[in-house]
């Protein structure tokens, strides 16, 4: 006979989630300066911290209250990050960038490199070309492993408030993902495509560059996304197309061979 304490609550799944961050606050209690810790003495450190070993801190840098970096990690110069962050180990933040209060960033993920800025000439040969903005990552903004967020070419790529990126995730420069959006893993936004705000984007998704991408668009996995979406919208395939005519297609798509056989016999027929 097993005996248990039974606890109503409104919501199970959001009850058993607060108990996991409960659990976790709990695990990750971490705190102090390790010795092989690199510091620049023009860095602003807040209270409360966890600097792990081998990592480095830039010149400049600001560190809010109660933050933990984890080992290997690389601070560049000039770089914000605000109360309650978390850098799991290897992680990197490029100059200039900002990063908001209560963000998690996991392991081996980038942010700041260069944008992917190249200009070809006469030769034939391709100049790089300066990129010199930043990236703003926002607050309350979860990182998978081993992401990548490039810097704007002028400006600013920007993170906004909420969002949650899985791993493996490549935002492009001067990229801007509105708040509360989420992104699955290997997923890649090109340079300069502003999306909206409450959006879902699937695993392995493609957009290009320079477009428009609505509040509350849900695209699904593995979709390529060539022109902007109007809010609202739901798509799927390649090139993207609305959901429901997606699927109508389909039909037909899976019956083509049987549909071309049919049109050869009628054309032969009428030959």
């Amino acid at each position: 006979k097993l005996n248990t304490t039974l606890i109503k609550v409104d919501d199970a799944y959001q009850a058993f989630t607060k108990l996991l961050e409960f659990y976790n606050e709990y695990k990750n209690q971490k705190t102090g300066i390790d010795k092989n810790t690199i510091i620049s003495d023009s860095a602003k450190l807040g209270d409360h911290l966890y600097l792990g070993a081998f990592s480095y801190i830039g010149d400049n840098v600001t560190i809010g209250n109660h933050v933990k970096i984890y080992p290997n990690c690389y601070i560049g110069d000039n770089v914000i990050i605000k109360d309650n962050t978390v850098l799991y180990s290897g992680v990197k933040v490029y100059f200039d960038s900002e990063i908001g209060e209560n963000c998690t960033i996991h392991a081996g993920t980038v942010i700041g490199s260069d944008g992917f800025g190249f200009a070809p000439t006469a030769s034939g040969a391709y100049k790089t070309i300066p990129q010199i903005g930043n990236v703003i990552v926002e607050d309350n903004v979860d990182i998978g492993a081993n992401t990548t967020i490039d810097r704007a070419t002028l400006g600013s790529t920007i993170i906004r408030m909420g969002v949650k990126l899985d791993n493996l995730v490549q935002i492009a420069h001067n990229v801007e993902i509105g708040k509360n959006t989420v992104i699955a893993s290997q997923s890649g936004i090109a340079g300069s495509t502003k999306v909206g705000e409450n959006c879902m984007i699937g695993g392995q998704v493609a957009v290009s560059g320079h477009l428009t991408i609505g509040d509350n668009v849900k695209i699904s996995g593995k979709s390529g996304v060539a022109k902007s979406i109007k809010e609202n919208s739901v798509v799927r395939g390649i090139p993207a197309m609305d959901y429901n005519t997606y699927n109508k297609s389909y039909v037909f798509f899976r019956k083509l061979p049987e549909i071309v056989q049919e049109l050869r016999k009628n054309t032969s027929t009428k030959q």
